[in-house]
């Protein structure tokens, strides 16, 4: 899947750059917001489902969905796991130090690495924030130790243990502006 989210997303980056438009997506609308909401809930939700909830044609729902691929506005279709009951029972946040101007190259060897969730760049006192989920803490001490701080560029890390995770509800897709 991730595979395919990349592709899509270059895809779309590459046909902008070979018209010679921008590769930036138009505004979204209420029906985008819609169908983008709809899949959050369910990813599993049928094309044929999302029309008839939206009261919108199967031909409409699949352009539409098939834009908003092209677009990078929706990157894949996943399934939100519990990762203690899939035995990622470990999970922390690990925040790396860098070199300037080595974000690309960092971010690209973090993005490779097993239990690695999500890495973000920030404007705080450390470069990056990388959130981990690991079978056990023994697992993560050797990602820690022996992956992330041997990637070229990485000067510093800080490891905290998270006991729990709460997941908010994400979005409100009615309270964001439609540029219209």
């Amino acid at each position: 899947m991730a595979t395919k989210q990349r592709k899509t997303s270059t895809r779309a980056a590459e046909q902008g750059e070979a018209t010679g438009r921008s590769a930036t997506p138009r505004p979204l609308d209420d029906t985008d917001r819609a169908i983008i909401a709809a899949l959050m809930a369910d990813a599993r939700t049928s094309v044929r489902t999302l029309a008839e909830r939206l009261h919108i044609s199967r031909a409409n729902a699949y352009a539409r969905l098939d834009r908003l691929l092209e677009q990078g506005a929706i990157t894949g279709f996943t399934a939100q796991i519990d990762p203690v009951r899939v035995g990622l029972g470990t999970t922390a946040y690990v925040s790396i130090n860098m070199e300037q101007n080595t974000w690309r190259a960092v971010s690209g060897e973090l993005q490779r690495l097993p239990f690695v969730d999500s890495v973000a760049l920030l404007a705080s006192e450390f470069d990056a924030l990388v959130l981990v989920h690991a079978p056990d803490n023994t697992t993560l001490r050797t990602l820690v130790l022996d992956r992330i701080q041997a990637i070229k560029g990485v000067t510093a890390t800080r490891t905290w243990l998270a006991f729990e995770e709460i997941r908010g509800p994400g979005p409100d897709w009615a309270a964001l502006p439609t540029g219209k």
